[in-house]
């Protein structure tokens, strides 16, 4: 009776196996990058959350917050919790997800995420801030994790001539889910409002459904290679460069490598350097150019950066396949120099346009150093590990998610509090930025190939 009941409930979730996953002759290789879109699409919607946390500080209010209603700063913990489990939870999936295949991976965050959306919808029901923490925070936040690395090896391996350009299409995706979002989610909030509550409920329980379908789909779409799958035409080359390793080597071992550390800190520094404009743009662009940049035009603004934070992705991860990925971040670490320093100019001469055009480079190197990453540790601890290693190596990405806002939000303070005009107090957190940038671009000019003593056995490779 155990064996029947254990073959019924295999043959229910067999297709999560990696086993079920393997593409049969004739898969195109071209639908993987669509199955990974449905998945970063999804949770790319956690850039917009902040379009719930007006509409949250009235929710018994409905018209202006009432002194029972949640306060900014307690809604301002749910997008920081979610970014510090998804640091958390790609650090501690890694192994798992290269063990059990992108399907179940997939399927897994799709849970996790949607779920958040509908446990966060009862914590609003109930005004209880709690489960909404605990909702989108800790499981949403698991789900993003998860959903971000879950694509990253299964493209590498997909597209072993263009690694680059695989893992762009996917994170650009991430980068853009925010502009899908953002308008989807006030649109739902006016059609379920009332003159008795807000819509946020509803809003969460359509999202949470919405999503968990598209992330399903993306995990019915997914495929891997059969082994010793090759592009037709393609031919290794015989000679790989100086940082393209055809050697694997183990996640645990990776953490014993000097180039882990280097790349961590070339990850956080590019990317503490940009979310932290990101996340002060509006107020950043008012401030500078008091009169000529009215609050529209600011948000106008905030979307050209989102734009080119998402087009970034896949143009500078591209780039990185012909002209490597180190030169790629040397790129994005002396051009991002220059232009850090040129920004409080840009304010003194009252140049919006040169304003605007320093910040869109900017946004797109940053979102193009997430996208080239994954590429970077391919070529440097082979493909093996690769999904794991990155899921550790993004905790860089929850440091920076600290160490950015801080910078810009409490250097602004202590110039204002010193009597400095509100439109030169990001002077010196601009400079302070190129300065971080100049660490980051010797630690990159430091990467060099690992040592053979942490290569694995070949044997080892395929077990």
């Amino acid at each position: 009776m155990a064996t029947a009941a254990q073959a019924d409930s295999g043959g229910i979730f067999h297709w999560l196996d990696r086993s079920h996953t393997v593409a049969k002759p004739g898969f195109s290789r071209w639908l993987v990058p669509p199955a990974a879109l449905c998945v970063h699409l999804c949770i790319g919607q956690v850039y917009a959350f902040s379009v719930f946390n007006l509409p949250m500080t009235r929710l018994i209010g409905i018209t202006e917050s009432a002194p029972d209603d949640w306060k900014l700063t307690e809604l301002g913990w749910i997008f920081s919790i979610a970014i510090v489990f998804l640091g958390l939870s790609a650090a501690f999936t890694g192994t798992w997800l290269d063990r059990v295949g992108p399907r179940k991976a997939m399927f897994t965050a799709a849970l996790c995420f949607g779920g958040g959306f509908l446990i966060s919808a009862l914590g609003v029901h109930l005004h209880q801030l709690w489960l909404v923490y605990l909702g989108y925070g800790v499981l949403g936040g698991c789900g993003l994790g998860l959903g971000y690395i879950s694509p990253v090896k299964t493209l590498i391996t997909w597209f072993p001539d263009r690694p680059g350009m695989a893992t762009g299409m996917a994170i650009m995706g991430f980068g853009g889910g925010a502009m899908i979002a953002s308008p989807l989610s006030v649109w739902l909030m006016q059609q379920f409002a009332t003159p008795t509550h807000v819509g946020v409920m509803e809003t969460f329980v359509v999202l949470g459904l919405v999503y968990i379908f598209f992330m399903m789909m993306g995990a019915v779409i997914v495929r891997v290679p059969p082994k010793g799958w090759a592009p037709e035409g393609y031919v290794a080359p015989a000679q790989p460069k100086k940082l393209v390793t055809t050697e694997h080597v183990h996640v645990d071992q990776a953490l014993k490598t000097p180039q882990f550390y280097l790349l961590w800190g070339v990850l956080c520094l590019n990317v503490t350097a940009g979310i932290g404009v990101l996340g002060q743009a509006s107020a950043m662009s008012q401030e500078m150019f008091p009169g000529q940049i009215s609050a529209a035009a600011a948000a106008g603004f905030v979307g050209l950066l989102s734009l080119f934070n998402m087009v970034g992705r896949f143009f500078w991860a591209s780039t990185s396949d012909h002209i490597g990925r180190r030169n790629t971040y040397m790129i994005f670490f002396a051009l991002g120099m220059v232009l850090y320093a040129i920004v409080p100019w840009t304010g003194n001469i009252g140049s919006v346009a040169l304003f605007v055009a320093c910040y869109a480079v900017i946004l797109s190197m940053y979102g193009g150093g997430f996208a080239t990453i994954p590429a970077y540790l391919k070529d440097v601890f082979g493909t093996r590990y690769v999904g794991a290693i990155h899921g550790r190596l993004l905790t860089a990405w929850s440091a920076a998610g600290v160490f950015g806002p801080v910078l810009v939000n409490y250097i602004r303070q202590y110039q204002i509090d010193n009597g400095v005009p509100k439109a030169d107090a990001y002077s010196v957190t601009m400079y302070i930025m190129a300065g971080l940038l100049l660490v980051g671009f010797a630690l990159n000019w430091f990467m060099h190939p690992v040592h053979e003593r942490h290569h694995m056995n070949p044997e080892d490779v395929d077990a």
